[in-house]
């Protein structure tokens, strides 16, 4: 499912990355990884808060449903 359907508040494993060329990288380079684990923290006006490798990132919902956990 996409991260956008995810539990806030509960780690998620993610399980792919997708995305082309550049929109890939990009997030890979945020912390992205598959196999990785990813938190919603929140979501507020479109935007996706999460928590990623100790940091806390914003993304748009856009590039959170390029992300399956």
């Amino acid at each position: 499912m996409p991260l956008t359907m995810a539990a806030e508040g509960i780690p998620a494993k993610i399980v792919k990355v997708g995305g082309r060329g550049e929109v890939k990288r990009h997030l890979e380079n945020l912390g992205f990884v598959t196999g990785g684990e990813v938190t919603i923290v929140s979501i507020l006006n479109g935007n996706v808060i999460v928590n990623v490798k100790d940091s806390r990132i914003a993304i748009s919902r856009e590039l959170a449903n390029k992300i399956m956990v």
